[in-house]
């Protein structure tokens, strides 16, 4: 069977990715270019600043996708791009950089949702992920738990009602000035602190169902750094393990309760978040527990890369499910 290449495009945040993935497995190329360092003088994403810089590396991250494959463009079977969700002024930046060169190379074009990216990651690593399974897509636009009977098929069986995981990360963080990326930043400090030393509330723990909350946990955090700093007990590194130990709880434990509903034979984690050191060991150590194996992907493909989106357009390739030219970009999720 001939090989198939697919160029990846994302540019649904702050990172300028573009990739080549041959037969949806194999990487020959990883290009991201981050605006981190410009960001972080805001502690978050400045979506005006995010799509004039995608404007300005595209080109450079393509040809340098192209040049570390070592392929000329005429060598690819088809486009892939990012075009929901995410930011819409970046994502439009990828999207008409796509069509355009689809078109002139008179290759299809395919449209990939960013999580299903996030999720597929763990298949560009792991041969051995047994289905259905249970995924938890965790970042910072997005928390969701998703049932996965078969590699392209996902339903949606719980999200976070308001402040996704990565964003309370990023907000605690700020406001603890710790810094940006806060989830990070929140993780250095934590492994100097001990959690339990102050209380945070485990929001949604109790409830029978699969939905997330973490406005009320951020709330909760900076009123008790107020009232340790006011008592003069104010421990930074104490309170940031606290807070990451009771986010991670609900995260590991909604996603254990889901597996077990539904009876999945896999866990897998994706999302920038899904890098978290406890996150892992905690998910890893409940899995086994109830004998159920997890995944996660290197901390590379964690972030926003377009290994993961030229992987996951691989199926839709091979089935025939190109995208028209007009397709458009969507700041929302839309369906899986």
């Amino acid at each position: 069977m001939q090989d198939v290449l697919i160029l990846g495009i994302e540019t649904s945040c702050d990172e300028t990715a573009a990739a080549v993935v041959k037969n949806g497995r194999d990487i020959l190329s990883d290009v991201v270019n981050s605006q981190i360092d410009i960001h972080s003088q805001f502690g978050g994403v400045v979506p005006e600043i995010a799509s004039r810089k995608h404007i300005e590396n595209i080109g450079l991250v393509v040809d340098t996708a192209f040049k570390n494959a070592g392929l000329s463009y005429a060598d690819i079977d088809a486009v892939a791009v990012t075009n929901r969700p995410g930011l819409i002024g970046a994502l439009l930046v990828g999207l008409s950089f796509a069509k355009a060169f689809a078109y002139a190379l008179n290759r299809p074009l395919l449209a990939v949702n960013h999580l299903e990216g996030h999720i597929y990651a763990n298949f560009l690593e792991h041969s051995a992920i047994e289905l259905p399974a249970l995924c938890l897509v965790v970042s910072g636009g997005h928390t969701s738990l998703l049932y996965m009977p078969s590699i392209g098929e996902y339903e949606l069986v719980g999200e976070t009602r308001d402040d996704a995981a990565g964003e309370a990360f990023d907000k605690v963080a700020r406001f603890l000035g710790l810094g940006y990326p806060g989830g990070p930043a929140i993780q250095r400090a934590a492994e100097k602190g001990e959690a339990g030393k102050v209380s945070l509330p485990r929001v949604f723990l109790d409830r029978n169902d699969f939905e997330f909350s973490f406005s009320g946990l951020k709330t909760a955090a900076m009123n008790e750094w107020n009232k340790l700093k006011r008592r003069g007990l104010a421990n930074v590194n104490d309170l940031a393990a606290e807070f990451q130990a009771a986010l991670v709880e609900v995260l590991v434990e909604k996603t254990i309760h889901a597996a077990g509903r539904f009876n999945a034979r896999s866990i897998l984690l994706a999302g920038g978040v899904a890098a978290n050191q406890e996150l892992r060991n905690l998910m890893k150590n409940r899995g086994r527990e109830e004998g159920l194996p997890v995944y996660y992907p290197s901390l590379h493909l964690c972030t926003d890369n377009a290994a993961m989106i030229a992987g996951n357009a691989h199926i839709n390739y091979i089935r025939k499910i190109y995208a028209p030219l007009n397709v458009n970009a969507y700041p929302g999720l839309l369906s899986l």
